[in-house]
């Protein structure tokens, strides 16, 4: 997982339409799209899955779904995101197969430490600073905790909570290898520019790093 990574919030679209917003953010080079919307009933959210499977998978963009396994199945996404309080990994690798992409969420040093041994495809570092768009979540990572983690985990990074154009250049530099947005992307009034931007910003600081 590297680059930049969407998460969906149709609260935070101004009212423009998720899809919209995705497809810019598709043809300015997201590397991976995340479907993740808290309040919304099982059958909106897959037809709301099915409506971003339509657009991603001519694109060659992974989808990953927020927490549902179910939905994963149903829509045949390319993988799952897993908090802390969701389906088991174990669990859920047996049901979405040795391919799938599973990433987990990490929000103490206590979740970073029982992931080592997991072979998780990567870890969401959340949140990096605090932000509205995950209001019930751990005391921030910050750059010190990101670090430290990097130099601990032998796992992809995928940092979240509070970034943007302002901020993304020091995330990645601490060790992120992907930086996850929501409203950065959702909110801007000009999803596409604003995608590029962070595009930009990414492709021209990531160096790929050793694990431990």
């Amino acid at each position: 997982m590297k680059g930049i990574y969407l998460v969906t919030d149709q609260k935070a679209c101004k009212g423009k339409s998720l899809e919209s917003i995705v497809s810019d953010a598709v043809k300015a080079g997201v590397c991976c799209v995340q479907l993740r919307e808290k309040n919304t009933d099982t059958r909106l959210f897959l037809k709301k899955a099915q409506d971003l499977s339509s657009i991603l998978k001519p694109a060659g963009i992974p989808l990953i779904i927020n927490d549902k396994v179910d939905i994963a199945l149903a829509v045949k996404a390319d993988g799952v995101h897993l908090g802390q309080s969701d389906m088991p990994y174990n669990h859920a690798r047996k049901l979405m197969g040795p391919d799938a992409v599973i990433g987990l969420s990490v929000e103490t040093w206590e979740d970073v430490q029982k992931a080592q041994d997991l072979d998780v495809d990567y870890l969401g570092v959340s949140p990096i600073f605090a932000t509205p768009t995950k209001t019930d979540t751990k005391t921030p990572w910050d750059i010190a905790g990101l670090k430290k983690i990097r130099d601990y985990s032998h796992h992809p990074l995928v940092a979240i909570g509070g970034l943007d154009a302002a901020n993304t250049e020091e995330v990645i530099k601490a060790g992120a290898d992907a930086i996850a947005v929501v409203s950065a992307i959702c909110s801007a009034d000009n999803a596409f520019d604003a995608t590029q931007q962070l595009v930009h910003i990414f492709e021209k600081t990531y160096i790929p790093q050793e694990r431990p």
